[in-house]
């Protein structure tokens, strides 16, 4: 997978804790969180599996789309998950 912007989500667990971030490259992205290189709150929460993600065209488009998903309620975020990943598998494996 080359370089591309993306939007994704992780989770602690099946309903758990969700974060939703940004990346230009999220092989490179998920090797960090996986190996908890990427400080801060899914570090210390043990959010580390990657639940849905989105590529997008430009990063200005992934920009929009992130800060519209962090908006938006626990229960949307937890549909649109369970849309395209209704078992809430970890999405790592396919692309490390």
């Amino acid at each position: 997978m080359s370089k591309q912007p993306c939007v994704y989500i992780l989770a602690s667990q099946r309903n758990g804790t969700l974060y939703i971030g940004l990346t230009s490259d999220l092989v490179k992205r998920g090797w960090q969180h996986r190996n908890e290189l990427a400080e801060g709150f899914t570090q210390r929460d043990g959010v580390h599996h990657l639940v849905y993600f989105e590529m997008h065209e430009d990063m200005r488009e992934a920009i929009v789309r992130e800060k519209q998903l962090k908006k938006w309620n626990r229960a949307w975020k937890l549909r649109l998950i369970e849309e395209s990943n209704p078992d809430w598998c970890d999405l790592w494996e396919g692309l490390l």
